[in-house]
């Protein structure tokens, strides 16, 4: 339908034409009561209802099953380190009975041959680096190497002729252990630079 122009009144439709609905009338639209509920609505809602108060406790009962778990499997691995800890420390001292059995084996003949305890020491020494080199700590007692804070820890300063600035003249204290796997350090003196 053409616009009409402003302060023209539009043209009548013609005759037997659908008219649009004017303003002032009332529109046909949805009843506005609403209609009273059957007799299945009270029983729809509360099944619902406890449909999904069943779900919510079978999510409560299911995540504190998890909780559970959890917890359980936190002791249990508290456990297994408590374990692993003390076989370690058990296949740690069983490799130092020996060094105890010679040790004691050596004091025993020190009054028949006061010499041999000497050298029986030195035996029993021997035998515990072993033993600590094969747990992952070598022992550390050079002399003439570059000093290395990592390794070293200087207890003295001498004036060396000899040697280089900045090497290793006496190895006070050995060390045992790599880098970051390291017991102690060797406690050294170093020569001084000029």
């Amino acid at each position: 339908m053409p616009i009409p122009p402003r302060g023209r009144e539009p043209d009548p439709p013609p005759e037997g034409a659908v008219q649009p609905p004017r303003g002032d009338l009332e529109q046909p639209g949805p009843p506005t009561e609403e209609a009273e509920p059957g007799p299945d609505a009270a029983t729809g809602t509360a099944a619902l209802d406890d449909e999904h108060a069943a779900a919510l406790r079978e999510a409560e009962d299911r995540w504190r099953r998890a909780l559970a778990d959890l917890d359980n499997l936190r002791k249990r691995h508290v456990r297994e380190l408590e374990r692993e800890a003390a076989a370690e420390r058990a296949r740690t001292a069983a490799a130092f009975l020996p060094v105890i059995d010679n040790l004691e084996l050596a004091l025993s003949h020190a009054a028949a041959d006061p010499g041999a305890i000497v050298e029986g020491v030195r035996a029993v020494r021997d035998q515990a680096v072993s033993i600590l080199e094969r747990l992952g700590y070598p022992r550390h007692a050079e002399t003439g190497v570059p000093f290395d804070p990592a390794r070293h820890e200087v207890v003295g300063v001498v004036q060396d002729l000899d040697a280089d600035p900045n090497t290793v003249v006496q190895v006070l204290r050995p060390g045992y252990g790599e880098a970051e796997r390291q017991l102690r350090p060797a406690a050294v003196t170093v020569a001084k630079r000029e």
